[in-house]
């Protein structure tokens, strides 16, 4: 067996005394170690060493999957036609007006009058009693709130004109009626107002016990002495384009289609607005610009990423885990294709990135001019949509690539589980090496342990031959 002359030299002979008086010769245990490590340790640096490589090419294609996955991402707002239909409506007054357009809304101006507003009912009784605590009788009344109504039970244990408050707002099946006691220098007022506003939500009161001991509290449209009314349930009366309409609730959203108007004030004096207010529904430039925006921000945090990963520092020497690597160098080319390429729009001014204001850097990275992209917007936004869109539209086709790439044995992926098959083969090969250095261990041990003891034995004999030998006697001379 040949041992590498770098390793520190193995000691055979025994240092203590034991060895001169029969005992071990040899170190065994000390010898094999270090015959055993000089066997293992270059086998365990090439592993050690192929080990690290995988490692460090499965950490970085995680990397490069990530920054794929994350710039995929931005693709979502840009890669299909609705992205580009987005619509957004103002008003020329938004203290009377507000409005949200939804994809099924059509650009255009439209007027709008607002007469009246919804208003849910409010009823103030009259004085019932010198305070809160005084009690009102007991009885069962029935509260109604348009089509709805609940029960409420007024007993000795209740009957106070607190009680009877507390009593309507935790009632069960309550629709949306609220009591509140208002005590005045006139006694104690029963407030009682509609959650819920229109015409239709109108309240009243009456009791359901036969009897009489409630019917101060009662309340009906044909019956309205016990209450003031302080606001009306009433609909919403309004008008978009000339077109009269009604609604219960002041967020009207089946007057104007795919348009959701919010009703704030009337138009009539004190708005300062005249007798309409004009609803604008128009594409909505901002989101595109932020989304591309979004996009341009994404590309370069993805660069970023992923330029360390194939590149080398001439001052260090230090290379990238992907230097040269033909899976990044492919993605990246297939990137900057779709980037710089030019796209059947229908317009020969806006069919490029560069032509809305995208354009590359010297390192790599994307600039973005959003004034350049709005001008496009307006000038021709079909064509701007067709250029990230369309069927061979950037933001479309990027998509697709990136799918292909990302996907279950894409290339990302086949050469994810090609390093970690790798990976998983080296461990085998270490504890196969494991294995065989446990074998060579029993076997040197065996050997070396059967020549200590034949060398231990010699030692016996050589100890015993010269003993004997001392103890012949002299054999003297005669002198002449």
């Amino acid at each position: 067996m040949t041992v590498s002359s770098t390793t520190t030299p193995v000691s055979v002979a025994a240092s203590t005394s034991a060895a001169g008086a029969g005992g071990s010769v040899i170190d065994v245990n000390s010898l094999v170690s270090q015959l055993v490590a000089a066997t293992r340790a270059p086998k365990d640096s090439i592993i050690s060493t192929r080990t690290q490589t995988a490692t460090t090419q499965i950490s970085a294609v995680g990397t490069l999957k990530s920054a794929l996955s994350t710039f995929q991402t931005s693709l979502a707002a840009l890669d299909t036609p609705g992205a580009f239909n987005t619509l957004t409506a103002t008003s020329s007054s938004p203290t009377t007006l507000t409005a949200s357009a939804g994809s099924s809304a059509v650009a255009g101006t439209y007027s709008v009058s607002v007469t009246q507003l919804a208003t849910a009912q409010q009823l103030v009784s009259k004085p019932i009693a010198a305070d809160g605590s005084s009690t009102v009788g007991t009885g069962t009344l029935k509260v109604s709130l348009g089509a709805a109504s609940f029960n409420v039970a007024l007993t000795s244990a209740n009957d106070t004109v607190s009680g009877l408050a507390a009593a309507i707002n935790s009632a069960t099946g309550n629709p949306g009626v609220t009591a509140t006691v208002i005590t005045g220098t006139d006694g104690a007022h029963l407030i009682l107002s509609s959650t819920l506003t229109g015409a239709t939500n109108a309240i009243q009161v009456a009791e359901t016990d036969d009897g009489t001991a409630l019917s101060a509290l009662t309340y009906s449209t044909g019956s309205t002495t016990n209450y003031t009314q302080n606001s009306a349930a009433q609909d919403a009366i309004f008008s978009v384009s000339g077109i009269s309409h009604t609604s219960a609730s002041n967020t009207v959203s089946d007057a104007l289609d795919g348009v959701t108007l919010n009703l704030l004030s009337t138009t009539a004096a004190g708005t300062g607005t005249g007798s309409s207010v004009n609803l604008t529904v128009t594409t909505d430039t901002s989101a595109i610009t932020t989304n591309v925006g979004a996009f341009v921000t994404a590309y370069n945090t993805m660069v970023a990423a992923i330029t360390s990963l194939g590149s080398y520092d001439s001052t260090t020497g230090t290379a990238g885990p992907m230097l040269g690597d033909a899976l990044l160098s492919g993605i990246q080319n297939e990137i900057r294709t779709k980037l710089y390429s030019v796209v059947n729009t229908g317009s020969t001014t806006y069919n490029s990135l560069a032509s809305v204001g995208i354009t590359t850097k010297s390192d790599g990275t994307l600039s973005f001019n959003s004034s350049k992209l709005q001008t496009a917007l307006t000038a021709a936004p079909a064509a701007v949509s067709a250029l990230f869109s369309g069927t061979n539209g950037v933001a479309a086709t990027l998509n697709t690539q990136l799918n292909a790439a990302l996907a279950s044995g894409g290339s990302i992926d086949s050469r994810s589980k090609t390093l970690v098959s790798k990976e998983n083969a080296l461990t085998d090969q270490t504890k196969q090496l494991d294995a065989q250095m446990a074998a060579l261990t029993a076997s040197l041990t065996q050997q070396y342990a059967s020549l200590n003891t034949l060398l231990s034995k010699l030692q016996s004999t050589s100890a015993a031959l010269t003993q004997q030998l001392s103890s012949l006697p002299v054999v003297q001379q005669k002198t002449g």
